[in-house]
């Protein structure tokens, strides 16, 4: 049985997901060692970072990752920098292969004016914040009353759904005191959430937008005047399962005519294209403008002229997630992915570069949920079993020489029984309050209690 050593770069879902299945699709045909890197100290990627930690569904995915990684036969090395800690050069020296699974963890840009004034933020930073990533800055100021989120996808909910949240409401999860205090010491009254197409066409999912009726002490607001302008939305409605539910939330909405008293408010507008953030003669964001748009009959939008502003003091967009280039390896700069066929990362030329491959999110793009993300892994996996012919031919095949050269380089690196350790340590500070865990936020900490320094 012949040996496969392979590299994966990215130990979020994609990467846990693409390990699992080469692991089960070369037994009997290849003895496989696959060593997981990751340039943080804990593992999940996304789904430690980029998810709300309200989010309770998240813990029986946070669990089957676990199990993967539990179940042996998979090396992790956190906190190692592909491109900095380790480079291809050394990869191709030590593995027949390399799966890039890096995501797509930066905004994808809203290019209208005014759009970096200050006020102005990513999603992905304030996500990025709450959720405890320990690159970020660990102050947030939610000094304004009114704020604005641009977008209609899961995020935009997201962020709008915690910017809404009392921070008592937020305890229960796994928020370090940072966000807690952020979040208590919010101003804010009202969440305006911006769609530039009709509540028929957004990419939410149902469950999401139950979510975002259920935040309590805050009054749910929608505008008649933008429902019932789509009548092949509404056909489409009822022949699509998610949006026909979609459909009957928004109509029980409409419905509801009890006493707006709540202390917090959140407007859903849709048909509203962003257009310019306004700002005052220091440059802070004090509105928003947007183009009222309508349906062009061809499934399609199209501007109307009519401009509207509302007086906003931050703003948040949230038009999708971009993937980052990577030191030495093609990228697409248009879609922010790592150019490929079916996984195989492809050159300059559009050929298969040997020994390289791409899953997840940098491989596609920012789309798609976890079930996508198996079957990508899969199609990813399929492609380097077959292209044995193409793989890299290491120079050193000792397995444990990964290691020697992280220590040479000085390279505290964090492994499974490190994040054990740093799991354990959470689930210890959250057991006084009866929380399940509270989440270290700061990158030497997660080393020092991961390394047992």
């Amino acid at each position: 049985m012949s040996k496969l050593r392979v590299a994966v770069v990215g130990a979020g879902p994609a990467g846990i997901y693409a390990s699992d299945i080469l692991r089960k699709e070369a037994e009997g045909s290849h003895e496989v060692s696959i060593d997981l890197f990751d340039r943080l100290p804990a593992p999940y990627g996304l789904v430690r970072y980029g998810v709300a930690p309200d989010h309770p569904r998240i813990k029986g995915v946070v669990s089957a990752l676990r199990n993967v990684l539990d179940n042996g036969g998979i090396r992790v090395f956190g906190n190692v920098d592909f491109g900095a800690d380790i480079t291809i050069d050394d990869l191709r020296e030590r593995y027949h292969a390399v799966i890039f699974a890096t995501g797509a963890m930066q905004d994808a840009p809203l290019e209208i004016p005014g759009i970096d004034a200050e006020g102005s933020f990513g999603a992905a930073d304030f996500v990025n914040w709450y959720d405890g990533h320990p690159d970020v800055s660990r102050e947030w100021t939610l000094d304004q009353e009114k704020v604005a989120v641009v977008g209609n996808g899961n995020v935009a909910l997201d962020v709008a759904r915690v910017l809404a949240k009392q921070a008592d409401d937020m305890l229960p999860t796994e928020i370090p005191a940072n966000v807690y205090d952020g979040l208590a010491a919010s101003k804010i009254t009202d969440v305006h959430v911006f769609g530039r197409r009709g509540p028929l066409q957004v990419k939410f999912t149902p469950l999401e937008l139950r979510e975002l009726g259920e935040v309590p002490d805050t009054d749910l607001i929608m505008y008649e005047e933008d429902f019932d302008r789509d009548p092949a939305a509404d056909e489409e409605s009822k022949r699509n399962k998610q949006l026909l539910v979609i459909s009957r939330i928004f109509g029980k909405w409409r419905q509801n005519d009890a006493p707006r008293e709540a202390s917090r408010r959140i407007h859903l507008h849709f048909w509203s294209q962003p257009h310019s953030v306004l700002t005052d003669n220091s440059g802070r964001v004090t509105g928003f403008r947007v183009e009222r748009t309508e349906p062009d009959g061809e499934s399609g939008i199209r501007g109307t002229g009519e401009l509207r502003d509302y007086e906003i003091g931050q703003i948040y967009r949230a038009v999708g997630y971009f993937g980052s280039p990577l030191e030495q390896i093609p990228y697409d700069p248009t879609h922010g992915v790592i150019p490929n066929l079916g996984g195989r990362v492809v050159g300059a030329s559009g050929e298969p570069l040997p020994g390289m491959f791409a899953t997840g999110w940098i491989k596609r793009g920012p789309v798609g949920l976890i079930g996508h993300t198996k079957s990508d892994a899969k199609e990813t996996i399929e492609h380097l079993l077959a292209s044995e012919a193409d793989w890299w031919q290491p120079s050193i095949t000792d397995e444990d020489e990964i290691v020697s050269l992280l220590n040479e380089r000085h390279v505290r690196y964090t492994d499974l029984d490190g994040w054990h350790n740093l799991d354990a340590h959470e689930v210890e500070l959250g057991e006084p309050q009866e929380r399940e865990r509270v989440k270290v936020v700061d990158r030497e900490d997660m080393l020092r209690i991961s390394r047992g320094e």
